[in-house]
Order: C-alpha cells, then structure tokens, then sequence
C-alpha cells in the first residue's frame, strides 16, 4: 500500500502518537460506495491513514482515492495477506466474502462482513452495536461477524427499547429504498434517466427492472418463496435474529424509491402489552444512535434529506392506533450508507 500524506497536517490532527497503537485494517471493496463510506467513518473516528488498506478487484488495482491530506493507492485482494491486519472490513459482495472472508479469519484477522452471506449461518452472529453486541460471546471465537442489511439496522434500532418495555409479537414493515443502496450503477441510472425524461426521452432500464425516474419499484432483489424477495425475507430473518424473537410474526414489503441517499421504514409493531404514548417516544428518543423528531403541529418529521450524511436514525409519525390499543405505528429514516452499512461495522471494529 502507499499512503501520500502531508505531516505537519498530521501532527495537527492528532495521529501523531496513536500510529503504533492503533488496530490495522483492511478495507475489502474500498472502491465501492459502502466502502468509501467506510474508509470515511475509520478516518472520521481517528484512525490513522498509515494504518488502513483499502483493496478492491485486480481491475481496480492502482486505483487512487483521496481523503483531505491522505492519498490512498488500491491494493488488489488476490495480492492480501491478511496476517498483517487486526481487522477485515469486507463491503464487496457475498461472492468475495464466501472466497475471502474464512481465509482472512483463518490467519488470525477479524471479518466483519457486509454481504448478505453470513448474515442467516446459525455460528456466525449477526451484529447492531447498540442492540445486541453481546451476542459476539455466544459464537466461539469464529472471528466473523456479520453486518445486517441496512433497512433492518434502523429499524431494530427503535424495536428494542419498545420490545423490552413492551414485548414485541407481530410486525409489518414497508421500505423506501434509496437506489445508493444498490451501489453506483443503480444512481447513476437515476440520474440519467432523470435526465432523459426531463429531455423528452424514453428512459430505458439497465439496472432495474423498470424505470426508476419518477417512479417507485415494488421489487427489491430476486423473487423467492411466497412471493416474498430475498430482500425481504433478509428483513424478516434478520430482525428475529438480532432481536432474539424466534417465534415473532413478521411480514415486510420492500420498494426501491428515486431518492439517492436515505432508506426509510413504515412500521405497524404490535405488543403484549397496551402501549402508553408518552414512554414510548421516551425510550425511543433515549435508545443510543436513535432520535425523535415528531412534531405535526408544525409539520417536523424525518426525510431522506434530513439524515444524508449523518449517524442517527431519526423517527417521525410515532402513533397508537385508534382502536387497537396494543400496536404503534412509527417512521424511521436512516442514512443508509453510514448506520445502514459503514458507521455500524466500524462501530463493531471499535467495540471489539
């Protein structure tokens, strides 16, 4: 690798000093959106440039990405030996992690995973920093750790303070998906079919299955069982999984939307118990990484834009049904990015 800094700025900035202690890490897939993000978050938290790899495919080898001061060169993955990392941040599809990731926890490198592939195996655990982080102690030392799918992250985020005060029993959820969670291709055909029907030209999809450009796709990922996508099943799985609720009935609807940046969830929770309103906007907006912002006398509710390049997942429309006194209903959006992918697998990292 080949990091071109400045040292004054260095100094500056305070990495001066926490070089030889800082944990190494190696970033797999930096050339893509999620791990970008990632580089972003590790150099945001203070980590120094001198101890971060970001490797991507042999093609995007040489490839130069640039953070204010520090210069990094892209390392290929075929040419990795992960026995000089502490920590393996992979962001480049579960093809890479099947390949890569046993290898890199085999040398002694801790795999936190980003893919979908390890997220539903029973010895892997499944991991939301403010959630169940002590889950990591039940799986033997497997030196994998899977992240979960963004949609899910922020909405586990405001289920457990509801579940432990009201004991969660039944769930639907409808997304709005951003296309970045799709990856570069998918915004870039947004944009340019945005371009094209503004110009009077048909918009032809590449990408997705249809057009994207003032419209909202009712598919995400490929169809399975029931009907249900695979990325709503991932919804489905991965919230008893992470909540610990094996039996719990869940139902979800997944809809990509022509939004760039920022994921967000319609929720119908029902309890055990009848919910009182007041303590259940208290204990959300007390819950770590998690904000209300919920006002209809003056129209304050959380959009894609509000959490664009934040951490927190922010609730809006936070609601007791008229005539069913133990459900709630609630919006959250989240930053789909960062919480939904690169902040929680850094948080993970920090919290090992």
């Amino acid at each position: 690798m080949e990091v071109v800094y400045d040292i004054f700025q260095m100094i500056h900035s305070g990495y001066i000093g926490k070089v030889m202690y800082n944990k190494k890490y190696v970033v797999v897939g930096a050339t893509g959106m999620v791990g970008r993000e990632i580089l972003t978050v590790l150099i945001e938290r203070g980590v120094s440039p001198l101890n971060i790899t970001p490797v991507a495919s042999t093609k995007s080898a040489g490839q130069i990405i640039e953070y204010g001061w520090a210069r990094f060169v892209v390392s290929a993955l075929a040419d990795v030996n992960f026995r000089e990392f502490d920590i393996a941040l992979f962001s480049a599809g579960k093809d890479v992690s099947a390949r890569y990731a046993h290898t890199a926890a085999e040398a002694g490198c801790t795999v936190i995973d980003n893919s979908s592939y390890f997220r539903e195996h029973d010895d892997i655990p499944l991991i939301v920093p403010e959630v169940n982080m002590e889950d990591i102690e039940r799986y033997n030392g497997k030196r994998i750790i899977a992240n979960p799918n963004c949609s899910t992250i922020q909405v586990v985020m405001v289920l457990k303070p509801l579940h432990d005060m009201f004991g969660l029993n039944e769930l639907v959820m409808s997304t709005y998906q951003a296309t970045s969670g799709a990856g570069y291709c998918a915004v870039s055909e947004l944009l340019e079919q945005t371009r094209m029907v503004l110009d009077g030209e048909t918009a032809r999809p590449k990408h997705f299955k249809m057009q994207i450009a003032f419209n909202v796709i009712p598919q995400i990922d490929d169809f399975s069982e029931y009907g249900y996508t695979k990325e709503e099943l991932k919804m489905m799985n991965e919230t008893r999984k992470i909540l610990g609720i094996s039996n719990i009935n869940i139902a979800a609807t997944c809809v990509r939307v022509p939004v760039i940046t920022g994921h967000a969830v319609s929720v119908f929770a029902r309890f055990t118990d009848d919910i009182d309103l007041g303590k259940a906007i208290a204990v959300i907006d007390e819950f770590p990484g998690v904000r209300v912002m919920d006002d209809n006398a003056t129209y304050t509710y959380a959009t894609p834009i509000d959490v664009a390049g934040g951490n927190n997942v922010l609730v809006s429309r936070i609601r007791t049904h008229p005539n069913i006194k133990n459900v709630l209903n609630f919006w959250c959006v989240s930053d789909n990015l960062r919480k939904g992918a690169a902040l929680n697998a850094v948080q993970i990292a920090s919290r090992l």
